[in-house]
């Protein structure tokens, strides 16, 4: 680049290099802005296919307790008492539907609630449409209805073969949106009076911080959130050998842990390394693993100068 060129840049970007380098801040600050907007309408696109997927499961299911009304409204037959067990049985599937009609805005535990409700509703019907069959099997036009019943008992078995493979798909998809995120994960090392140090000999705890990432679908409450340090000969500092936690079908040591209120907010934590009764850190890089919630939501490496 020329020099006529280097000084038209400069002047693109501010006749003074106060003015260049606050262009230059405006400019990182625009683009870091851009990315989160383009985060958030990713997050809030996710959310909203989620709710579309919810919402489509629970019209399946009304529509699933609409044909088991029909269906009851067809089981009719010359006993009393098998007519009044009938008419009790399609009550409770009215008042599911009733019921499942009135939620604007289905969750993933009402669904499978209901799901399960069906479920035993069906198993109910199915018993029932055998009772009307027995008592019914010398009466021909009874016997065609009770053909057509059970054809729409299969064509509802195979709805609900559809559904379970949409709520296991769904689920799938709740569990990656519920999942946390531990943003700016760092690592630092602290003295005896609490400052920051480089020196491995001079360290006596570390402090690994991190943010909590917002999150509307993850479940709030107490949560334990768990640190694993792994040092540069890859032996995992631990304090005691029964400090272990559950990470997927395994139980686990880890080397700190902090119990947090979680809101679904950004949620700034700190959890401590201390050192004291070890031996000196060794040199080196460290691994520093997360876990909350039985997933891993953030790794960093530390390093350790002579």
């Amino acid at each position: 680049m020329t020099e006529q060129e280097q000084k038209k840049n400069k002047i693109s970007l501010g006749k003074t290099d106060k003015e260049r380098r606050n262009n230059l801040i405006v400019i990182f600050l625009v683009t870091i802005l851009v990315v989160v907007v383009v985060l958030l309408f990713m997050q809030r696109r996710e959310h909203k296919m989620i709710m579309e997927s919810l919402n489509a499961e629970k019209n399946s299911i009304q529509t699933e307790l609409n044909d088991m009304v029909q269906n009851y409204d067809s089981l009719k037959t010359d006993n009393d008492t098998l007519n009044q067990q009938l008419f009790v049985a399609q009550t409770k599937v009215k008042d599911l539907l009733l019921e499942v009609g009135q939620i604007k805005k289905a969750s993933y535990d009402q669904i499978s609630r209901y799901q399960e409700e069906v479920g035993s509703l069906r198993r109910i019907m199915r018993n029932y449409i055998v009772q009307v069959d027995s008592l019914n099997r010398r009466n021909q036009q009874l016997m065609v209805e009770n053909e057509q019943v059970k054809q729409d008992f299969m064509e509802a078995e195979n709805r609900n073969r559809e559904l379970e493979q949409v709520r296991k798909q769904l689920s799938q998809k709740v569990e990656r949106a519920a999942m946390l995120e531990a943003r700016n994960l760092q690592v630092i090392a602290i003295n005896q009076k609490g400052k920051e140090v480089n020196n491995s000999s001079k360290a006596e705890q570390l402090q690994v911080s991190f943010t909590l990432s917002k999150n509307i679908t993850a479940k709030r409450g107490a949560k334990n959130i768990y640190v694993r340090i792994l040092r540069p000969d890859q032996v995992l500092l631990v304090q005691s050998k029964n400090n272990l936690f559950q990470f997927e079908d395994l139980k686990i040591p880890f080397s700190s842990m902090r119990e947090v209120t979680y809101e679904g907010s950004e949620l700034p934590v700190n959890i401590y390394w201390d050192n004291s009764g070890f031996d000196a850190f060794m040199t080196g890089d460290y691994t520093i693993d997360v876990f909350a919630d039985g997933n891993n939501i953030g790794t960093t490496t530390f390093s350790f100068k002579k």
